[in-house]
């Protein structure tokens, strides 16, 4: 493992290339989100109450159709909005909030293409991935940071939770998780997993949330744009936490069989640090 770090007393930059024996595995007895094809299996035996809830949009007669899963806990709990990749709100999205749950934390994954699909539908009214592909790359930014508001402000409704509130997404989520920490200065905490950095290097004054982003190796798509965020918050003062995963690939928490144990491992040492992370700036 190599590391190289920054730190001040108020900002911390890290990036780290990772290999199997690398910091934050996974402890014993914790559990892991499942991946694609065991997302169903999960959902149908998870022992945590998930329920299908309304979010109004303000302005729209179609609300965000969202899926909520609470954690099994005897106080108040933070806040994470799981934000879908670019397929959607699928199974293993879900199989991921209920991780969440599961790990302590309220979680709400919403349909973000709620009333954009075929007869006013979201994920499920489009007849093949490649459609739903296309409807999420027709979401505007200022759509999704619009939906997400809507979703923000439920969060803030919910009489178990308490207070705190965090993002985390995947893919076209993970940009998207990056582009809501500009877009909500209010934010708690945000974790990109393998999303692109806000191209505009003045947006990232507007960040008050700590950011940890988490990256396969091979994915330099996404990894090039790394140092336009490191190079603007590190003089800001800002917490923009780096993690880049040997041999790992885009999207290796969904395909954790792929790469030949390399998505497995990254698996391994990203989501124990993701719990730990949004522990720290979100509360227990």
């Amino acid at each position: 493992m190599r590391t190289r770090a920054l730190h001040t007393s108020h900002f911390f930059v890290l990036l780290t290339l990772c290999g199997a024996a690398a910091f934050h595995a996974l402890p014993a007895g914790a559990q892991l989100p499942p991946d694609e094809p065991g997302s169903p299996a999960r959902l149908n035996s998870s022992p945590r109450h998930g329920e299908w809830v309304d979010v109004p949009l303000p302005g729209s007669p179609t609300p965000i159709r969202s899926f909520v899963v609470y954690p099994e806990r005897r106080d108040n709990a933070p806040v994470v909005i799981v934000i879908m990749e670019i397929y959607g709100l699928t199974d293993w999205i879900r199989g991921v909030a209920d991780q969440l749950a599961a790990d302590g934390f309220i979680a709400i994954a919403p349909d973000l293409l709620s009333g954009m699909g075929p007869g006013g539908g979201g994920t499920a009214a489009y007849a093949s991935r490649d459609d739903v592909v296309a409807g999420v790359r027709g979401l505007t930014s200022d759509e999704s940071m619009r939906r997400l508001d809507a979703v923000y402000a439920y969060a803030r409704t919910i009489p178990a939770a308490s207070g705190r509130i965090g993002v985390v997404g995947y893919c076209w989520g993970g940009a998207t998780s990056f582009a809501y920490a500009v877009h909500k200065p209010e934010l708690g905490a945000a974790v990109v997993y393998y999303g692109t950095s806000p191209a505009d290097a003045a947006a990232y004054a507007r960040i008050n949330a700590p950011v940890l982003g988490l990256y396969g190796a091979d994915d330099q798509r996404v990894n090039a744009t790394i140092p336009t965020a490191q190079n603007a918050m590190g003089p800001l003062r800002k917490t923009y936490e780096v993690a880049i995963y040997d041999r790992a690939g885009h999207g290796f928490l969904r395909a954790q069989a792929d790469r030949e144990g390399a998505n497995m491992r990254a698996t391994q040492q990203a989501w124990p640090r993701t719990v730990a992370f949004f522990r720290e700036h979100l509360g227990r």
